[in-house]
């Protein structure tokens, strides 16, 4: 149903008429949203609000634009698809800030995102102090991205990568035949090699610290590659026989030392998995010539304020506005010799003043703990989203749209009020605002709302209300009305006792220095803190690398598939140890934000397992037991399942000249995945493909007679995800929406109690209606025996805890303590808690 608003249209400069909106699961809605205002799209999740914000007026917005750009440089862009809609009127230019983890290199950092980098490279090339007799270096001399500045010995990497026998030979008592040279291949290629050395002469059966140090050296380091007879079974003496008698080889072997192996296999391997394998024997230590500054050492000769643009640049923000301060003033002390160079006191006031403007709007968005050389990989979504918030309230644009993609995420509600004065910035710049948001702060502040619902997926997608923030009240079938306006009533549960407490001592990570701290067994505990103050750096970090070494686990969250070894951010393992309450925690499952999987092939069914019984379901169907199919005849991944032409893709790629490459459904399966043979088995009339393009909602009450199924798919709706489809790609989830699919495909386990679950911020992404559905889970974990751990901001979660923690009382070198713990009602009364005020509002609200 759709609620048309009563307001006068001359209250705002001009409406955005969308007509007939049918993107995603969009209903054919039609509505008008004002210009030169802060609009706000909320809803449950999986409503369609982000399908209406991004998919259907940014998608328009993006295409109108790259209208007017040559078809040759419109392959530079990265084009979202035509949006399903008959007509936007009104729409003007759009700027997309979306939530999207840093990119996967350590060479991208605060500084590049910001450009203040730009701008300090320029300071130390115009005004910097040279050393005498030191030439004028540009400002490409200050980058490590470039041949101009980075060390010729680290290739401005910081650290240099070395491949010892050591390394290569971690168990010297082993013979090369037991394969004491971990480092070479294990298949055939590995076999191949020991063969080689056999027919050189070499003794590949005495364990390998017996062998004489000039033959190890050969084995490891030549860099020769002797091309030899190898037949393959024959000892040393039978080798020889072999060739004195003329007896043709197996084949004609060339031998490749293993350092030589590799460098070349991390260096050329087409394999993610061969290049991570050999990175095992490469040993990193920092830079002999640089330091592990990554520059030259003309440009770290160059100083300002006493320090080289790598000392300075590692300064947090709020420590460089300091700095900068007397210089954009005018009150800098000047230095001997400056009156010489009067131009310099000009280029530095000038560069300063627009440095102090732009860290000025970094600090009102609470950011001022991040150095300008903190790496993109270590941000947070919600960080990354705020410094690009940053950069375009600087860029002083007019007349465009901004649509931001819950920009609120990862904040405390001490630093919302920051995010809304930024926003009201760029609004008052002659901008307009359209914000994806589920924070009830944020939505207050919007002055007209879009609620699109009722529900999620198939049940969702119209247009609820449309209107000023104020008539939202009278919204019938409104969620978000009934925790907007204190309408939902709740009884507050009666706190969990603790088992017992697990005692951390001395941890040292980050701007943690020397913490005790300690965490209730069995209860839900919330740890909160402003951002920025160190909650995840001991929650997700330290306690998690703690629990994980004395239960003898691997180091937890190294997924590093897809990032390589030499722009990996090196990370300083967490100092500490865990006094007490290890007894009482006989499992770790951490669940985090990190993709479920890396290609379109993973999808919600594979990575919860819920695959595996719906295929053997139709495995066992009359007809796939007269053709003999089995399981793997509904695969997509198996040759015998898939379809030939896409190989089980479901789209083929289109080259088109000077245009962007094209994805079309396959032609042959029709994007169905599965050849016509599979496609002709049906349960209930679906067939494979349709039973994967259901939602959760649908295969829910489709699967009412199959009790495994059932029970799974409940549990994933009890989360939050009804919504999605079973076969929808792991690529397109958010962060959010992975860690929920995490949370479900662990809730289907059995579960033995002892288990730790550590989550950082499980609301993201999640309306308050869905946020009570994911305590209830959460709850219930706890309820069989379990202790879970949350890093949160959210005052509902908060609220619903056993116990709170907070970290601060700042962000950075001003946080790092235990500032308040307790219950939630002693919490709320701690005056020197920055978060108790917000929880003692929020539960005297009437919402508890």
């Amino acid at each position: 149903m759709k609620r048309k608003s009563t307001a006068s249209k001359s209250q705002h400069n001009g409406f955005v008429s969308v007509k007939g909106a049918r993107e995603n699961n969009l209903k054919n809605v039609s509505l008008e949203i004002p210009r030169d205002a802060m609009v706000v799209f909320t809803g449950v999740s999986g409503s369609g609000k982000s399908s209406l914000a991004f998919g259907t007026l940014y998608a328009e917005a993006q295409r109108r634009y790259l209208e007017s750009v040559s078809p040759y440089a419109r392959r530079l862009f990265n084009q979202m698809s035509v949006p399903e809609v008959d007509e936007i009127e009104g729409l003007p230019p759009a700027i997309a800030l979306q939530q999207q983890r840093g990119s996967g290199s350590s060479r991208s950092s605060v500084g590049s995102i910001t450009t203040l980098s730009n701008l300090l490279r320029m300071l130390y090339s115009r005004a910097g102090q040279y050393p005498e007799g030191q030439n004028i270096l540009y400002a490409e001399a200050f980058s490590y991205n470039t041949p101009e500045g980075a060390c010729t010995e680290c290739h401005g990497l910081g650290r240099v990568y070395q491949v010892s026998e050591r390394s290569m030979v971690p168990d010297d008592t082993l013979s090369i035949r037991q394969r004491a040279i971990a480092a070479w291949p294990t298949a055939w290629q590995g076999q191949n090699l020991r063969d080689i050395l056999i027919t050189l002469g070499y003794d590949v059966d005495t364990p390998w610290k017996d062998l004489s140090q000039k033959d190890r050296d050969w084995i490891l380091f030549t860099e020769e590659k002797p091309v030899v007879p190898v037949y393959p079974g024959l000892n040393g003496v039978q080798v020889q026989d072999a060739i004195k008698k003329d007896i043709p080889p197996s084949y004609m072997g060339t031998f490749t030392g293993a350092r030589r192996y590799v460098l070349q296999t991390f260096a050329g391997s087409q394999s993610q998995l061969m290049r991570n394998r050999v990175s095992k024997f490469m040993l990193s230590a920092e830079c002999p010539v640089c330091h592990g500054k990554k520059l030259k050492k003309e440009s770290l000769s160059i100083l300002f304020d006493e320090m080289d643009i790598t000392e300075l640049s590692a300064q947090p923000i709020n420590s460089l506005y300091k700095i900068f301060t007397p210089y954009a003033n005018g009150t800098a002390k000047k230095k001997a010799g400056d009156h010489r160079h009067p131009e310099k006191h000009i280029v530095t006031k000038r560069i300063a003043e627009d440095i102090i403007a732009r860290l000025a709007v970094m600090l009102d968005l609470g950011l001022g703990y991040l150095g300008l050389d903190r790496s993109t990989p270590t941000l947070s979504p919600g960080e990354l989203q705020r410094l690009r918030l940053a950069t375009q309230i600087r860029s002083n644009l007019f007349g465009v749209v901004y649509v931001l993609d819950e920009p609120s995420a990862g904040l405390h509600p001490a630093d919302t009020a920051a995010l809304l004065r930024a926003l009201d910035k760029l609004k008052a710049s002659g901008n307009s605002l359209f914000v994806v948001e589920h924070e009830i702060d944020v939505i207050r502040h919007a002055e007209w709302i879009v609620d699109v619902g009722p529900g999620a997926g198939e049940n969702g997608g119209q247009i609820i209300y449309s209107g000023p923030a104020a008539g939202l009240k009278n919204a019938e079938g409104s969620k978000t009305r009934e925790y907007l306006y204190g309408q939902k009533i709740k009884k507050k549960k009666d706190n969990r006792e603790p088992a017992g407490w697990l005692e951390l001592e001395k941890v040292t990570h980050h701007n943690l220095q020397g913490l005790n701290v300690s965490f209730p067994i069995g209860v839900f505990t919330s740890v909160t803190g402003i951002s920025g103050s160190g909650k995840s750096s001991l929650v997700s970090q330290v306690l998690v690398s703690l629990v994980a070494a004395q239960l003898g686990l691997k180091q937890l969250g190294s997924d590093d598939t897809q990032i390589n070894l030499l722009e990996k951010e090196i990370s300083v393992a967490p100092k500490g140890k865990i006094a007490k309450g290890m007894d009482a925690i006989k499992r770790l499952v951490v669940v985090d934000q990190k993709p479920i999987g890396r290609t379109p092939r993973s999808n919600l069914a594979t990575y919860t397992g819920l695959f595996d019984p719906i295929r053997k379901l139709f495995a066992t169907l009359p007809e796939s037991r007269r053709r003999k199919y089995d399981a793997g005849h509904f695969s997509f991944n198996i040759a015998k399942g898939r379809c030939g032409h896409c190989q089980g893709e479901g789209f083929v790629m289109v080259e088109l000249l000077f245009l962007p490459s094209v994805y079309t459904p396959c032609p042959v399966c029709l994007g169905t995945r599965y050849n016509a043979k599979t496609l002709e088995i049906n349960y209930r009339d679906k067939n494979i493909a349709e039973v994967l393009a259901m939602s959760v909602d649908s295969a829910w009450a489709f699967f009412k007679d199959e009790p495994q199924i059932h029970r799974g798919l409940d549990i994933v709706r009890q989360v939050g995800l009804g919504y999605i489809k079973l076969g929808q790609s792991a690529t397109e989830l958010s962060g959010g929406e992975a860690q929920r699919i995490k949370l479900a495909a662990e809730l289907q386990r059995t579960q033995h109690g002892n288990s730790l679950y550590v989550l950082d911020e499980p609301t993201t992404g999640l309306h308050p209606a869905d946020v009570e559905r994911l305590m209830l889970q959460l709850g219930r974990l706890v309820d069989q025996g379990n202790t879970v751990i949350v890093v949160e901001h959210d005052m509902q979660v908060i609220a619903d805890s056993d116990w709170v923690i907070e970290i601060g009382p700042g962000a950075g070198d001003l946080g790092g303590k235990v500032t308040a713990s307790g219950t939630p009602e002693v919490f709320a009364k701690i005056s020197e808690s920055k978060t108790a005020p917000y929880l003692s509002k929020f539960l005297q609200s009437g919402q508890f």
